[in-house]
């Protein structure tokens, strides 16, 4: 059997004022093309297949779209799960009305018997385990009933892996088991904060996280969602990969060559794991640049059809910079001066970033600095309240 894995499309993520779409189109029609190429039997997408729970209608359509081509009137099928960023209940009011065309969307999570579908294909069976994302205020009631709900996100998430990982090994002997999941696994890569990454939300924290130790050994392929960043899973027992997103969504995946996974496996043998990139347009490209303003002039002739994410180092202030930039620099995402700052004066305010200023004021009110996932998220909110006025 032959499967390929895709994850975090975000369908609908704009670049600052810039859409997107077409970007998303010809990318998906690049994934569909590998699909057909490659004789593939199952697509498994891990999550984040829209970028907001309540997708514009031309996104929403884009995407139901290119699951049920995907599926290509049932020739193969099709299993997403729902992302951090996904609706669970549009999940759930989609699931069969696409159906029908061998598309499988899973919301929320379900007890093992109903949450590991039993799929068939050309070439023999699939388990498929699927654990969407898991909101920190979700009650899953087999958990509850089995009086493994009390304890932390982390646990709460390992007691989940555990019994879709006994479910999966029931169905070895004749199923290639696969489990697909979309949650942070301590140790995968992640760049800075400062990059202004995707990923960086409130729930990217640690406490949000699982530890490779809780990845249950038995299922033959570990399909994973949330990172954007292509990587192996670190430290899990067996193959497991984050795929990835589809193109790069911001300045902090500039530079990341993205992928599909293609997987060949049958029942009780080890999964064989192969990576295939994916082509980005020279027109697509993201670039963070810094320099003085003749320097970045000069650059430009380098930069045609890309999105710009500039720095201008300046002696002080510069109020014309950003109408003069917008006017000069084609797809300017973002323009910021960098010039020397006085000193602040104690207890005072100038030159300090908002960060420095929140640190500041939560330990005034609460005795204490704020914790790493506090910190995450107000960072999250800057870059949101940046991307708005860009």
């Amino acid at each position: 059997m032959r499967i390929l894995h895709t994850s975090d499309w975000h369908i609908g993520k704009n670049l600052g004022r810039y859409d997107r779409s077409a970007e998303f189109i010809e990318v998906l029609d690049e994934v569909q093309g590998i699909a057909e190429a490659r004789e593939v039997d199952l697509v498994i997408v891990s999550g984040d297949v829209w970028d907001r729970g309540t997708p514009p209608t031309d996104a929403l359509g884009m995407g139901i779209e290119a699951l049920v081509r995907l599926a290509e009137g049932g020739k193969r099928q099709v299993v997403a799960i729902a992302g951090n960023h996904d609706s669970q209940d549009l999940f759930e009011v989609l699931a069969p009305l696409v159906r029908p065309f061998g598309v499988h969307l899973v919301g929320k999570i379900q007890r093992p018997n109903e949450g590991v579908l039993i799929i068939a294909t050309a070439h023999g069976r699939a388990a498929i385990g699927c654990v969407p994302f898991l909101r920190e205020g979700r009650v899953v009631d087999f958990m509850a009933q089995a009086g493994q709900w009390y304890g932390d996100y982390k646990e709460r998430l390992a007691g989940i892996f555990a019994a879709y990982g006994a479910a999966l090994d029931a169905n070895a002997a004749d199923a290639v088991t696969v489990l697909v999941a979309h949650a942070s696994v301590n140790g995968a890569y992640v760049r800075g904060q400062q990059e202004g990454r995707g990923e960086r939300e409130l729930h990217m924290g640690e406490a949000y996280t699982i530890d490779p130790a809780n990845i249950p050994p038995g299922a033959q392929y570990i399909a994973m969602g949330h990172i954007h960043a292509p990587q192996r899973v670190p430290g899990a027992p067996g193959p497991a990969e984050y795929a990835g997103s589809l193109v790069p969504l911001d300045f902090g995946e500039r530079d990341e060559v993205k992928r599909v996974v293609i997987i060949d496996a049958e029942p009780m043998a080890p999964a064989r794991v192969e990576s295939v990139s994916l082509v980005t347009p020279t027109q697509h490209r993201l670039i963070r640049d810094r320099g003085t303003w003749d320097d970045l002039v000069a650059r430009r002739e380098d930069w045609h059809g890309a999105y710009l994410d500039l720095t201008v180092e300046t002696t002080g202030p510069d109020p014309s910079l950003a109408s003069r930039a917008t006017d000069l620099f084609e797809h300017l995402v973002r323009v910021r001066p960098e010039y020397p700052r006085e000193k602040p004066r104690s207890g005072g305010r100038g030159g300090r970033g908002w960060a420095e200023l929140y640190s500041e004021f939560h330990e005034i009110e609460h005795g204490e600095p704020p914790a790493d996932v506090v910190r995450t998220a107000f960072d999250a909110i800057l870059e949101e309240v940046a991307d708005a006025t860009a």
